[in-house]
């Protein structure tokens, strides 16, 4: 059922020397989700029965992470695995400790168990499912098989208490069902409207990581539109898309093109997501009377952005990167003399363009900017000089130096 030719052969290793050791290792998880479904896994996990101390003896390779979750990293030159011990969560009497908040929350959990324990704590059934690429079997407790075939997300126990455990299984329960196009279980639907506000308690950054992977995957379009649905998209971005027509249109432009990115093979990164998505909050601050007012602008852009850090912790690399953005919005207005030569070669001046057609196409209106700079950047020096003079002599509108909120949304 299972093509070991498509598993990591670094990854099998470590299941085999792991076995050697005598004890249990099994490939775990989403990769063995995605092989059932025919998707390429983009990471390996195992787990075992054997403690994380025991496994960092047999790799000379790893090291030990985490707290709330203790794991082991094997690598090597190409490939880093994780394995994760057996865990039980309910016996305080094993080794280890198991903390959890007035809320239910799982602080903190290292409390060893069997490989049966281990599938209940997991949180949806066809992520419970464990392959042995040596026997070529499947453990399969939870009747993840099952729902596979049936195309939906389950909970497995209880999902209202599931998700008071840990809030942010309401956004995996979302990307899963996008991602491998299941339907969510009715049971879990009720938990995410009901258990949703806790994600007010996780933190940013861990929030970050999940804006990472819900809008960095190929399917942010889709993830933003349930996201929606369920009242959970306030939990990671702080623009609210129903402010107006523009605000949702530039969201929606800014999601596209990063999933049309993706499916190019582009690169994609979530500073120029950041600075798309949070653009109409900057604007709107900036607005006095219909124009963009220099001084609030330039003074909001760190307001801003702690904004959305109160939300998701954006890395500090990227602030720069965003501002740039911003700034170059304004700069791209101007194309008098040696302007247009100095934006050219600003480092960011790509993404700074392609966030002006984005947000053309969001306007709703063609604007002639982009045109411009779209010619301006392809020809040779004498057609960008034609450029350059032409515009002087035509005296547009949009030669001044900046230009009005309506020709900035």
């Amino acid at each position: 059922m299972i093509n070991n030719k498509k598993i990591s052969k670094f990854a099998i290793s470590i299941v085999k020397d792991i076995q050697n050791k005598n004890f249990q290792a099994y490939l775990v998880g989403g990769c063995v989700r995605d092989l059932l479904c025919g998707i390429e896994p983009k990471d390996f996990d195992i787990a075992t029965n054997a403690t994380p101390e025991q496994i960092r003896k047999i790799f000379k390779a790893s090291r030990i992470i985490g707290k709330r979750f203790k794991l082991v990293h094997i690598f090597n030159r190409a490939e880093l695995i994780e394995v994760a011990t057996f865990r039980s969560g309910e016996d305080s009497s094993n080794e280890g400790s198991l903390v959890k908040d007035q809320a239910g929350k799982i602080l903190r959990d290292n409390i060893w168990g069997t490989l049966e324990e281990d599938t209940y704590r997991r949180d949806f059934t066809v992520n419970a499912l464990y392959y042995c690429p040596i026997t070529q079997k499947i453990e399969d407790h939870n009747n993840g098989m099952k729902h596979i075939h049936e195309r939906v997300i389950v909970s497995i126990g209880d999902p209202q208490k599931r998700f008071a455990e840990d809030p942010v299984r309401s956004l995996r329960a979302i990307r899963f069902s996008n991602k491998l196009n299941f339907k969510i279980d009715t049971d879990i639907k009720h938990a995410i409207y009901d258990k949703g506000s806790l994600l007010l308690n996780i933190s940013n950054a861990r929030l970050f990581d999940e804006f990472c992977k819900i809008f960095l995957n190929g399917m942010a379009e889709k993830n933003f539109a349930k996201l929606c649905t369920f009242g959970l998209n306030k939990y990671l971005i702080g623009t609210n898309p129903e402010k107006n027509e523009f605000t949702s249109n530039l969201m929606i432009e800014a999601l596209r093109n990063t999933d049309r990115r993706i499916s190019n093979d582009q690169s994609v990164t979530p500073g120029f997501l950041v600075a798309a998505l949070l653009w109409p909050q900057l604007i709107e601050i900036s607005n006095q009377k219909g124009e963009i007012n220099l001084r609030k602008f330039f003074r909001s852009m760190d307001r801003v952005l702690r904004r959305q850090q109160k939300i998701t912790a954006i890395p500090r690399k990227f602030h720069t990167y965003i501002k740039d953005i911003w700034v170059l919005q304004l700069k791209l207005q101007s194309r008098i003399g040696k302007q247009p030569y100095k934006t050219l070669k600003h480092p960011r001046f790509r993404a700074a363009y392609d966030f002006l057609l984005i947000r053309e196409r969001a306007s709703g209106h063609r604007n002639t900017l982009g045109d411009w700079w779209t010619n301006f950047q392809k020809n040779d020096d004498q057609i960008k000089k034609s450029l350059i003079t032409k515009l002087a002599e035509e005296n547009q509108e949009s030669n001044k130096k900046f230009g009005f909120s309506e020709e900035l949304r």
